[in-house]
């Protein structure tokens, strides 16, 4: 039975991913320093899943601790979640985002290279391709980065392929999410932002229950069949489920692979806000704002080569996603804190 290490496991998608890799016959531990998740979320993977997640509260960038951690337990792979993600911050703090995302991850890799341990499959992010030029968009994209919490995803990248290219015997995965949004269907486990949400689907279901007065939408003259921005939505199970197969690929597979996990379909934010509307029959008011700057118009994924090495497609749709935020949110109307 393998043992898999998830920094960051306590998260939004560490949370959920804990429950797809034990329902597939892993056994994970968590490392976490809580600043933005909460330990309930692993008390109630337990719930859905019948087993205990064991949590280490520690932080990636503690040397000292992780060596204990790898010293204790067998582990064979981590799942690298750890970080800090939202993007209007790091603009105003990205010392604080080098720091955490960028010198963690060197630390973390430092102890599991003495600890040899070398399958890693890293949380990395659509931000790493910028601008993009073009879409729909594929791994062999240009990479470029449009803020701190971009750049620093791009140079743990380049951070990995060099270690891959100097140490052969590396196995790593860079898992390039889109947007991920929805919950377990439970409802037990979602989407819990400190403060003001800085992704759109928790924004709409906290206005649908009650918390905010509108929602913002910022850019309503974008070239888009509507003028305002085009995304590609993933459900977090679906995402989930992505790391689970990069997993199994490791096993059999050295090297260094980047893989977009994304559907390959766009939708706008106002189309986004009437498929929430129309299928959990609720209001979301709305309010058109200017464009945020290094907002982009269009940004979707080529998902074929996740199909091709990893066996992996999103499943869930559109209805999947709207329908299971909103009951994590109506179950949770304060997120973790609610109990």
């Amino acid at each position: 039975m393998s043992l898999i290490l998830l920094t960051g496991g306590a998260g939004y998608i560490g949370s959920h991913t804990a429950i797809v890799l034990q329902q597939a016959g892993f056994d994970v531990i968590a490392l976490d320093n809580l600043c933005n998740s909460s330990a309930e979320s692993l008390l109630r993977v337990a719930q859905i899943t019948g087993k205990a997640v064991p949590l280490i509260n520690a932080d990636i960038r503690d040397e000292a601790a992780l060596r204990q951690v790898f010293a204790e337990y067998p582990i064979s792979a981590v799942v690298h979640f750890a970080g800090l993600k939202a993007v209007g911050e790091s603009t105003q703090l990205p010392l604080k985002y080098y720091d955490f995302n960028v010198a963690g991850t060197v630390t973390l890799c430092r102890v599991m290279a003495d600890a040899g341990v070398k399958q890693l499959v890293f949380s990395s992010s659509a931000t790493v391709y910028g601008a993009a030029a073009e879409v729909p968009i594929t791994e062999a994209s240009p990479r470029s980065a449009t803020n701190p919490y971009g750049q620093s995803k791009l140079m743990v990248e380049y951070i990995l392929q060099d270690l891959a290219a100097a140490d052969p015997s590396w196995r790593i995965t860079l898992l390039r999410y889109f947007n991920p949004v929805g919950a377990h269907p439970s409802g037990l486990i979602g989407e819990d932002p400190n403060g003001m949400p800085n992704n759109l689907m928790p924004f709409i279901s906290q206005v649908a229950v009650g918390k905010r007065p509108h929602l913002s939408v910022f850019g309503s003259d974008y070239d888009t069949v509507d003028g305002t921005g085009v995304r590609d939505y993933i459900h977090v199970m679906d995402l989930a489920r992505g790391h689970l197969q990069a997993l199994k690929y490791l096993q059999q597979h050295s090297g260094i692979e980047a893989v977009n996990l994304g559907t390959g379909q766009g939708y706008s934010v106002l189309q986004m806000v009437e498929a929430f509307v129309q299928e959990n029959q609720v209001p979301v008011p709305y309010q058109l704002s200017p464009r945020r700057s290094g907002d982009v118009a269009l940004c979707y994924a080529d998902p074929t080569k996740a199909a091709a090495l990893l066996g992996w497609r999103a499943e869930h749709s559109l209805a999947d996603m709207v329908r299971d935020a909103w009951r994590w949110q109506q179950q949770n109307p304060d997120g973790y804190h609610s109990v």
